[in-house]
């Protein structure tokens, strides 16, 4: 069974070299091979998910080289959850792009592997180093699918992406650096284990690399004040490309949770818990400022780039309350947030191939009104957080994990009132899309019900989330429990002879 772990890193890497080399031999070819991968890895990762449910962590060490002299890879129940959002916002997005958009460039295919490639592998790897590989991996093949199409728009904003990437990826070297250098290790679970018994010499040193860290992870999510990148990049790239970057903000988001649950956890001493008292006051900033930013949009892929900013605020903040109760939100509210935000930018294209565009302006009527109206309706009421769908449920689960918070009143009052002018934000922006039309008549063609399958079906899951919340909160509850309680990890990865007497206190971590 573990060989399986190792399979959604080996796919999409031959699928993408194949891709290179047949980039000549025309679209069709292209299409069939990254559409067999996507599916395979779609229904891999549903087998990797369901073996991973009940708790137990599978480990893989490549080369059969023992950690943490080697390098491995480790599936656990928040891993399988990222494998799973991957691969279906992943097969939704493709679907989309057959239609059309990956016509525009020879390596449309082979660069949405690649990126498939650096997604799965750092939600897997074990260890701090692979896991900057894999972030330069998926970051090299996001500055080629940012640019897929061509234009000044794209070249802008992908030059200051690039740049502020090139930044971080330079202080992720200085942290993993410094952390080597006082343990003489960089697998995540030998790190915890060295952190913790650590001497209190280092713990300066230690401060300096888990802060360096928290800089980097910050940088990918799009924490404020790091954030200004996103913008512009989510809002001039293809839909299919803006769908799949949903999932790529939250590998940052990934990374806070698995170092500073486990390398930087409870257990770390003097270092433990570092990243708290900075989360939780930075996602309430951010939350703040991708409304007012939403606020000031006058297209729609703007608006969702900026509430893209709000949902990394509302996620991180369920992160920084820093209880199982809260965690387990935050997971629910990835979920929906990942799945929905996909959908809408899918939805945005449509929009806007029927319009003529996607500003508040007066414009010609969409050629499906009532179709394309049910829709947004439907996204933007989760994605603002209104009830009965999936964002009101995280939203509330999350306000109701800070009810034993010193911030509990910062928490509440800054929650509910971005989420009243997000809603404000999404009725100006459909009353322009859809009722501003007087004296215009419809151009743009009605699109197929076939067409538009990968956007209803996405924009269903807010729903369906739901409709399951029982089992998916269930889950969400377990996957935080284990997070929390990290000496399982630690004996899975290291065996149970690695821990001696020093290390009990890791047994009982809170």
């Amino acid at each position: 069974m573990k060989h399986w772990i190792i399979l959604p890193i080996l796919l999409p890497l031959f699928c993408g070299a194949l891709l290179i080399l047949f980039s000549r031999w025309g679209l069709m070819l292209q299409r069939t091979l990254s559409v067999i991968t996507i599916v395979a890895l779609l229904a891999l990762s549903g087998w990797l998910f369901y073996s991973a449910a009940n708790g137990d962590y599978q480990t893989y060490a490549l080369g059969n080289w023992p950690a943490p002299y080697g390098i491995v890879l480790v599936l656990d129940r928040l891993s399988a959850l990222m494998l799973m959002l991957t691969a279906l916002v992943s097969v939704f997005s493709v679907w989309y792009a057959l239609h059309g958009t990956d016509a525009r460039g020879r390596y449309f295919h082979a660069l949405w592997q690649f990126q498939l490639l650096g997604l799965n592998g750092a939600f897997l790897t074990g260890d701090l180093f692979n896991l900057f590989v894999f972030f330069e991996i998926l970051l090299i093949a996001s500055y080629g699918l940012l640019l897929h199409g061509g234009g000044a728009a794209r070249i802008r904003a992908g030059l200051h992406y690039v740049i502020l990437n090139l930044v971080g990826s330079a202080f992720f070297l200085f942290a993993v650096g410094t952390l080597y250098g006082i343990t003489g290790t960089l697998n995540m679970a030998d790190l915890a284990v060295k952190i913790a018994n650590a001497p209190a010499d280092n713990t300066a040193l230690l401060h300096a690399g888990a802060l360096l860290l928290l800089v980097v992870f910050a940088l990918k999510a799009a924490l404020l004040p790091l954030y200004f990148w996103l913008p512009s990049a989510y809002s001039s790239t293809s839909a299919p490309v803006a769908a799949l970057f949903a999932i790529m903000t939250k590998v940052g988001v990934y990374a806070i949770l698995r170092v500073f649950t486990l390398t930087f956890g409870p257990m770390a001493g003097e270092t433990a818990n570092i990243a708290v008292p900075w989360l939780l006051p930075l996602a309430l900033a951010t939350l703040v400022a991708g409304t007012f930013g939403a606020l000031a949009s006058r297209d729609l892929r703007t608006l969702l780039a900026y509430f893209v900013l709000v949902s990394i605020g509302t996620l991180l903040t369920g992160v920084g309350l820093f209880s199982s109760q809260a965690l387990s939100a935050a997971l629910l509210y990835l979920i929906h947030t990942t799945l929905i935000t996909a959908g809408m930018f899918l939805l945005a294209d449509v929009i806007s191939l029927q319009r003529g565009d996607v500003n508040e302006y007066a414009k010609p009527p969409v050629a499906q009104p009532l179709l394309l109206g049910l829709l947004f309706f439907t996204g933007a009421i989760a994605m603002a957080g209104m009830p009965p769908l999936s964002g009101f449920l995280g939203k509330l689960m999350i306000l109701l994990a800070a009810h034993e918070h010193p911030a509990l009143a910062w928490v509440w009052s800054i929650l509910l009132s971005t989420s009243l002018l997000g809603i404000i934000a999404f009725s100006r922006m459909g009353s322009a899309l859809f009722w501003r039309t007087s004296g215009y008549t419809p151009t743009g063609e009605p699109m197929p019900l076939k067409h538009l399958t990968p956007v209803i079906l996405l924009l269903v899951c807010s729903p369906l989330l739901v409709i399951l919340s029982g089992p998916v909160t269930s889950f969400t509850a377990a996957t935080a429990r284990q997070l929390l309680h990290p000496a399982d990890y630690l004996e899975s990865v290291l065996g149970s002879q690695t821990l001696d007497v020093n290390d009990a206190n890791l047994k009982d971590t809170p």
